[in-house]
């Protein structure tokens, strides 16, 4: 008998709005280099699905057949002796539909032969089985958490602020792979991106030259328990220092009108300190982008309402 068998691929399910697809396809080659066009992406690499808005689940897949049976036999022989397990049917988002009573049969007939403590209540290691493109996958499973949900209800807020939902995927399109990287937002506002990039252990600071808006953005970050994020009262033109990313939601609502020569100001003062830039503006600024010396190398565009459009740029 075996205990640990090697991930062959993974397996991530995705749930998304039309609005909210373009920016979700941007995520996603931001973490794997590609995207996808259906619900599903197959990959080597491994993200906790956590970290996405729009991440149903990931399967870590430990064997795979054309059969119900063939996994049996296949997994048959692996013990989990160190986790409580319980076995799930993963549904096919973009596949064929199957009854509840079908998929608990499913659960039953390959649960029986899997060798470990079974917990259907409170189990430390969920594990998978799913059909996808006729084949069968079983491996362990690990479904999202929606973090971004808990922090939705701001003590400060305000309409044109980014939903916690898009600003936690630009924070994943900003900063992919956060090890070792510092980050900066220099028009914080009221601390969305701040509080969805402390929650994911990303090492960030924000500033803000509006006073009122650093307290609140200072407020709503203590309100979640994440008070030690550093928050600075700055002209980000005046901003100094050494950046791996910088993310700069521009200025757009009646307060907070720049001119051009305001934004091109930013962007060059943004080419100062931070070697990269992922940009949301609801203004056409590729000149000012690349007058500052930035390359656009990947943009969206997310919609609000069907009526709002923002544009979301990576720029290196």
């Amino acid at each position: 008998m075996t205990t640990v068998n090697v991930v062959k691929q993974s397996i991530y399910t995705y749930s998304y709005t039309k609005e909210e697809r373009s920016i979700c396809k941007l995520e996603m080659r931001a973490f794997f280099g590609f995207d996808s066009e259906s619900n599903i992406l197959e990959t080597s690499v491994q993200v906790d699905p956590s970290r996405s808005p729009f991440m149903k689940e990931r399967l870590d897949v430990l064997a795979e057949g054309s059969s119900i049976e063939e996994i049996i036999k296949k997994t048959e022989d692996i013990v989990f002796k160190e986790k409580t397990i319980k076995l799930v049917f993963i549904k096919n988002p973009s596949g064929e539909s199957r009854s509840f009573s079908d998929r608990r049969d499913i659960e039953r007939e390959v649960g029986f032969y899997l060798q470990g403590d079974v917990d259907l209540k409170k189990p430390e290691q969920l594990l998978g089985i799913m059909n996808l493109n006729g084949k069968w996958l079983f491996g362990a499973l690990f479904l999202s958490e929606s973090v971004w949900f808990k922090h939705q209800q701001k003590p400060y807020e305000y309409s044109t602020a980014l939903s916690t939902r898009m600003a936690r995927s630009v924070v994943n399109i900003a900063v992919p792979d956060p090890v070792g990287l510092k980050v900066i937002d220099p028009c914080c506002g009221i601390g969305t991106v701040l509080i969805e990039a402390s929650s994911m252990g990303i090492d960030i600071v924000g500033s803000d030259m509006n006073p009122k808006v650093m307290y609140g953005s200072q407020k709503n970050l203590a309100h979640f328990g994440y008070e030690t994020t550093p928050v600075n009262l700055a002209d980000m033109r005046k901003i100094s220092g050494d950046y791996d990313v910088a993310i700069i939601d521009m200025p757009y609502n009646l307060c907070s009108v720049i001119t051009e020569e305001e934004q091109l100001e930013m962007f060059e003062s943004a080419r100062s300190f931070a070697k990269k830039v992922l940009v949301v503006t609801i203004d056409p600024v590729d000149k000012f982008i690349s007058q500052a010396g930035f390359t656009i190398v990947d943009r969206c565009i997310a919609t609000k309402n069907k009526t709002f459009f923002r544009e979301v740029l990576v720029c290196e």
